[in-house]
């Protein structure tokens, strides 16, 4: 794909991630007091307190964390951060009269923490961000040391306390959810719902094993060089990716080969190359 195609692109992506952002928040978050974390957990809580325009609020904490980030962390963000960190609020305000979608909290929390996901992980794929909590971590991170999702839970888990005691405890309970939702539905949007298997088999009979999978899976194979941990004899072993569907398919046909083969099976949820994903 050409550069400037390519690039074209991506900034579509953030431009949509964030007005799916924006209206996940208006319609279904906002209306039902949940504050799930972030620069828009916060916003939601200074509207019911405050009374303050949550686009606002948005825009005045995230272009002065963006610019932290900046001076701080020392590296260069890119303009494309830099449109999310800027449309996000824009889209907040454009959508801000819409009327809500529903007024279950429990909905709210679920279909809201799906729409968050949903265009958070469009902006993702845009490969740039919205700004927010997640550079306010990444400036803890580089004083404390602390891992860097300890710093996020910890930054959305006081937005989440703090929703607790303006709102409800039960409100608390909901942003938790939206939070999960949003969590989710993000890995959905980056890896899909296909799950495949990355299978690893230790075997004495690895010339059958591997033309076995040839012939009867049509999945390459890769040899990997071992070495027995307690007996310390060199061994190779065979790993294969398929699809789930042919899970049950491989195991039997090993099994078959070599009955007394070792078998470990660990999900992979990004595989690109020839028969996978291309792209």
């Amino acid at each position: 794909m050409p550069p400037l195609l390519r690039n074209v692109i991506e900034y579509a992506l953030v431009i949509i991630g964030s007005f799916f952002v924006a209206l996940a928040f208006n319609v279904f978050l906002l209306p039902n007091n949940i504050a799930s974390g972030g620069v828009a957990g916060i916003s939601t809580i200074t509207k019911a307190v405050f009374g303050w325009e949550p686009g606002i609020v948005q825009w005045v904490l995230n272009i002065p964390l963006f610019l932290t980030g900046l001076l701080i962390l020392g590296k260069n963000f890119g303009v494309k951060s830099l449109v999310g960190t800027l449309v996000l609020p824009f889209f907040v305000l454009m959508t801000s009269d819409l009327e809500p979608a529903s007024a279950d909290p429990l909905l709210g929390a679920i279909f809201g923490g799906m729409g968050v996901g949903l265009g958070l992980g469009i902006v993702f794929r845009g490969r740039a961000s919205t700004g927010g909590i997640d550079l306010a971590a990444q400036v803890i991170h580089k004083f404390t040391h602390l891992p860097l999702g300890i710093c996020v839970a910890m930054l959305d888990g006081m937005i989440v306390l703090t929703s607790a005691l303006v709102f409800s405890v039960e409100a608390g309970l909901y942003a938790l959810i939206g939070l999960f939702a949003t969590s989710r539905t993000i890995d959905i949007v980056q890896v899909g719902f296909n799950t495949s298997k990355n299978v690893m088999i230790i075997t004495e009979e690895i010339e059958d094993v591997r033309n076995a999978i040839f012939k009867e899976i049509d999945r390459g194979v890769t040899v990997l060089n071992g070495a027995g941990g307690y007996t310390e004899q060199e061994r190779r072993v065979v790993m294969c990716v398929v699809q789930q569907n042919e899970f049950t398919k491989l195991t039997q046909t090993v099994k078959r080969v070599d009955p007394g083969a070792f078998v470990v099976a660990m999900n992979a949820t990004e595989v690109l190359g020839e028969g996978f994903k291309t792209s």
